[in-house]
């Protein structure tokens, strides 16, 4: 190793034993303790968190039976089952080399040892040692993770009787295996809905894939849902499996489905209809299960007297509608809403802001929040990072409290990704949030629109 690092404990009752192993182990390990006595080990173990841990099979009232050995290995594992312990022996018996791995020994070494091997063998314990201690971190994270996400509704502020409605729809049908259709507005919690669909489902403990369709190219449509065999096409350079079959045993969540284009509206049918799929490239049907969930903020049944979607696909992903209003017709959440996000940021910035008068609670009222709660939030945000005080002023959110027809292009600068954004946001606002007729007005195309709306977390 090239810089010192770790911390052992080395047993044995054999003094020249210890003596040569520390003479030569502090040369390259950080901490090298010694020990002759075992009994010595439960006080060595309280008092010191070992990388790895060397221990005599033999000791001087048991000679060569390794009975001593494999009663302190026993027992170191019982105070940490994660100990990386490296026992010596002076006698090669193989067998007991290989009972003492089944009983929880990391590796085995044999006296006299080579320097090399011998170093070789501790620094891959002390590896080992550390990978565990990353294992056990990460899954302490995604148990706490799980327990943060363990209660109904996850992620949803409110009381209104809007959201009720929700909660209350999802509650009957989560545990169905019903296509459910969400609609509303961009930034309205589409996704939230699904994922808590998801949660409280029978699928919960399967994957929850997601699909953004407004951001899928027709050329990538099929290659990213179905997948493709390797030279299907000029940049299929390798096998890919499509979110379908990634999804199986779980839910596929489509998000903006109305955004495809109607030759592909009949291929996603067909899937859906037959329940298999055929890569790109390959002749072979491999079947999938998935529970599907599908979302827009277009007038799917408009568009369905416009020729633009097509009636049989719309009755095939909603056998269950769900919708969500904007924030302007629940303008009575926006107080919690405000609560939480103030609460989110004020840790992440390191502010004392407590809390929000209600002189700037009625300015955020009276505003038609286009964006709905994705504007909201990132609102908050700014006002947060402006505020100079423990209150949020109104004077801390950009647009002072203006209705939605007295909102103009105000900007504090004139850079030009801030005229941007709030061009974008106004255009949103003028339509509603439907993204076709925004970006129509505003010279571009669905895809486009889309890269610039997620570019500005609009």
């Amino acid at each position: 190793m090239d810089n010192k690092t770790g911390q052992i404990l080395i047993i044995d009752d054999d003094e020249d034993v210890l003596q040569a192993a520390r003479l030569f182990l502090k040369q390259h390990i950080a901490t090298v303790h010694t020990d002759k006595n075992p009994k010595r080990i439960p006080e060595l173990l309280a008092q010191n968190n070992y990388d790895v841990i060397l221990l005599d099979m033999n000791f001087t009232r048991d000679v060569a039976s390794g009975k001593e050995g494999f009663f302190w290995l026993d027992k170191i594992l019982k105070i940490d089952p994660s100990a990386v312990i490296i026992l010596i022996t002076a006698f090669g018996d193989i067998e007991m080399a290989v009972r003492a791995i089944k009983c929880g020994a990391t590796d085995f070494v044999l006296k006299p040892w080579q320097n090399e091997k011998f170093l070789a063998t501790i620094s891959a314990g002390i590896s080992l040692r550390k990978s565990k201690f990353e294992v056990a971190s990460l899954k302490s994270r995604e148990k706490q993770l799980a327990a943060d996400l363990d209660y109904k509704f996850h992620g949803f502020i409110g009381q209104s009787p809007a959201i009720n409605d929700v909660f209350e729809t999802i509650a009957k049908v989560a545990r169905t295996e019903a296509n459910i259709l969400i609609l509303g507005e961009s930034g309205t919690g589409k996704e939230l809905v699904a994922r808590e669909i998801h949660r409280q489902s029978q699928r919960a403990d399967q994957v929850f894939i997601a699909v953004d369709m407004g951001a899928l190219t027709e050329t990538l449509f099929e290659s990213e849902l179905f997948g493709h065999k390797k030279g299907a096409f000029t940049d299929a350079r390798e096998d890919r499996v499509g979110r379908f079959e990634i999804a199986t045993g779980g839910t596929l969540f489509l998000d903006e489905i109305g955004n495809i284009p109607v030759p592909l509206q009949a291929k996603l049918l067909s899937v859906l209809q037959n329940r298999e799929i055929t890569r790109i490239g390959s002749n072979k049907i491999t079947p999938v299960d998935v529970r599907l969930i599908s979302a827009t903020n277009m007038q799917l049944h408009k568009m369905i007297e416009d020729n633009t979607f097509r009636q049989d696909l719309l009755y095939r992903i909603n056998t269950v509608e769900i919708k969500l209003a904007p924030l302007r017709e629940r303008v009575e959440d926006i107080p919690l809403l405000v609560e939480h996000f103030l609460g989110i940021f004020a840790r992440k910035y390191k502010k004392s802001l407590k809390k929000t008068p209600a002189s700037t609670l009625r300015k955020l009222g009276k505003y038609h929040w286009p964006g709905n709660v994705r504007e909201l939030k990132h609102a908050v945000e700014r006002a947060v990072i402006m505020s100079d005080s423990d209150i949020l002023q109104p004077e801390n959110f950009f647009f002072s409290g203006a209705t939605s027809d007295q909102v103009g292009l105000e900007l504090e600068s004139y850079d030009l990704n801030e005229v941007e954004k709030e061009v974008i946001r106004k255009a949103l606002g003028k339509h509603q949030g439907n993204v076709s007729q925004a970006a129509k007005d505003l010279g571009l195309t669905r895809t486009s629109l889309y890269r610039r709306m997620h570019k500005y977390g609009l």
